[in-house]
């Protein structure tokens, strides 16, 4: 059996004007079954978030780099 989505969500690859989305919230709207479309407005806790994200990968990097010399 196929399950039934209810809607889905689109992020952007980086924050974009409010004026320079339009044009790709209307072609959103314009799929067809689309019922409505709602925007999101960066926050301080997206910026927390990106920088959290930001700090585990580059740790991860550096152990990659520079891998503990006494551990085989």
């Amino acid at each position: 059996m196929t399950d039934r989505l209810n809607g889905c969500w689109v992020a952007f690859e980086r924050d974009i004007r409010e004026d320079d989305a339009e044009p790709l919230i209307a072609a959103i709207r314009m799929l067809k079954g689309v019922l409505a479309v709602e925007v999101s407005v960066s926050s301080h806790a997206d910026w927390v978030a990106e920088e959290r994200a930001r700090r585990e990968l580059g740790e991860k990097l550096w152990k990659v780099i520079y891998p503990d010399r006494g551990k085989t």
